[in-house]
């Protein structure tokens, strides 16, 4: 522990300015729900201080007891040594409004489906509650599953993972969201336990970085679960399959919403023919696309 930092930060300003300094000088990455230094200082602060998330300047120049601070500089410290992104320290991820427990056993969570599922995929589904069936697949930590039961009160909701530790992650988050009547986690590779199964909404946030990307990951990247980054050497392995079986398990006037990352070019020339729809996001119309169950090659 920093005896200095102990003796000589007094207030939350002061505890504030010293995390920022720590995390510019060892250099850390910020991809896992903010994006700098400041912001990422101030969510640790917050949650360690159990303080509300959207209210800092009331707190500024309050000042510590000695336990606040010691567990403060700890978290601090962690985040600099180990490079654990911020949400495993704090076991909380963030979708908008909604809260998921996340560990190492699964991906942070990070989606632009998320937030086109907070509009009901409008327009594309005219009426939310004509959605009876739905799967997520790769789903994770089961976030997208839950987001789906949300947005479509009807729907059965299928939410499937190759990995037993995800579904584990998957199971706590459907319980605490009060869905297990209807959100359904299931361990399966890709399709193989959904035979005769049929949807009228496909989602899938499923690994899609290349290989070239992954050589290059920083650390923070690294804690994450392998299997739910790499997707073979263009990164669209596993893309591959869900063009390749998704029809049969979609209603006739069913829908497809896959998110890819940076891989809209590649995906177009490996299939020329395909309407895509690539949707509207925060960031651009290149990371997700749409299809309808008439379009996919039978």
């Amino acid at each position: 522990m920093n005896i200095a930092a102990q003796t000589e930060l007094l207030t939350v300003r002061d505890h504030l300015r010293y995390a920022v300094s720590r995390f510019t000088a060892a250099g850390l990455f910020f991809g896992h729900g903010s994006d700098n230094a400041w912001d990422e200082a101030v969510y640790l602060t917050l949650h360690t201080l159990s303080l509300p998330l959207d209210r800092l300047e009331p707190f500024l120049d309050a000042r510590l007891l000695p336990h606040e601070k010691e567990a403060l500089l700890e978290i601090f410290r962690r985040r600099c040594e180990e490079r654990l992104p911020a949400a495993y320290l704090t076991n909380e991820a963030w979708l908008g409004e909604h809260r998921f427990y996340v560990d190492d056993r699964v991906i942070v969570p990070r989606s632009f489906i998320a937030e086109l599922l907070q509009e009901q995929l409008t327009p594309w589904v005219e009426d939310p509650w004509a959605i009876e069936s739905a799967l997520d697949l790769c789903t994770g930590s089961g976030c997208l599953a839950i987001l789906t039961a949300l947005a479509f009160p009807e729907a059965q909701v299928d939410a499937v993972d190759l990995s037993k530790d995800a579904i584990s992650v998957a199971e706590r988050n459907i319980a605490d969201y009060h869905l297990t009547e209807r959100v359904h986690p299931i361990q399966s590779d890709a399709f193989s336990q959904l035979k005769g199964k049929r949807y009228d909404l496909i989602i899938s946030n499923p690994p899609y970085v290349d290989a070239e990307s992954v050589a290059a990951l920083p650390p923070e990247y690294l804690h994450e679960p392998e299997m739910a980054l790499g997707s073979g050497e263009d990164g669209l392995d596993f893309t591959h399959i869900i063009l390749r079986e998704a029809k049969k398990h979609l209603t006739p006037n069913g829908l497809l919403i896959v998110e890819i990352g940076h891989n809209r070019e590649v995906l177009e020339a490996a299939y020329p023919t395909l309407p895509f729809t690539w949707l509207d996001t925060t960031a651009g119309d290149e990371y997700v696309f749409l299809l309808n169950a008439a379009d996919l090659p039978a």
